[in-house]
């Protein structure tokens, strides 16, 4: 038995991505089909997300914004990746579970209303009960979460969602403590090309922000901050 380069065990660390980049390649083997056929059939069509692929088709780019990367130095910005010819306008060499996903805000919705129903989407069933209820329920332990608060306070302007809710599902943020106007049960996440999204059970909401500037600044995630701040003092 040998450990694998990330130098620990399976289970001994949290750690971004790595976990659900291998899920996507065990989903792939075990069914013996590419991991975007599988979404595709069991999550993305059934859901209606038409727009949802590992990349967008060239009919398409018009409606893909660039990506904007702020230099953290100048604030000066840079376009970090063009729709024309960037990262998302041609298939990928691996379409890895950790990311990688093009979608649009209804696609999105969409797939959090089947979360917060429990797996159903329409009175069909998409997921069972029991596996929404382990996505969206702290998995860590005290270690792993101590490990996952260090990482979001050591680069706080980068990874508001990685950690400072507290705990860790099956593939996204679970809040467990109460430090703003969200609930505890909120689960969600933020993404570095500045994005937010969340659902909350107990207010039966979802919010989603899309912006096109990266999280490379701490603006980034104060608009994170003051898109949450105001969704919740409307309700």
């Amino acid at each position: 038995m040998r450990r694998c380069r990330t130098r620990h065990w399976p289970g001994e660390r949290w750690q971004y991505q790595i976990a659900s980049d291998l899920a996507g390649v065990l989903v792939a083997r075990v069914t013996g089909r590419p991991f975007e056929e599988f979404l595709r059939e069991r999550i993305f069509e059934p859901l209606g997300m038409r727009d949802t692929g590992f990349h967008v088709p060239a009919a398409d780019l018009h409606r893909l914004p660039p990506l904007y990367a702020p230099d953290p130095q100048t604030g000066e910005f840079h376009v970090w990746d063009p729709a024309d010819g960037g990262r998302h306008s041609a298939p990928p060499a691996f379409a890895g579970g950790g990311g990688g996903l093009n979608s649009t805000a209804d696609d999105y919705l969409a797939y959090f209303r089947m979360l917060l129903d429990g797996g159903l989407h329409r009175g069909e069933r998409i997921l069972s009960r029991p596996a929404v209820e382990l996505m969206t329920t702290n998995r860590l332990t005290p270690a792993q979460e101590a490990a996952r608060t260090a990482m979001a306070r050591d680069n706080v302007h980068i990874s508001f969602g990685q950690g400072q809710h507290g705990g860790w599902g099956f593939g996204m943020a679970v809040r467990t403590y109460r430090g703003d106007y969200a609930p505890v049960g909120q689960f969600g996440w933020d993404g570095g090309s500045g994005t937010s999204t969340y659902a909350d059970p107990e207010n039966r909401l979802v919010g989603i922000l899309l912006t096109q500037v990266g999280a490379s600044t701490p603006d980034s995630t104060r608009a994170f901050h003051d898109f949450w701040t105001t969704l919740y003092q409307a309700i």
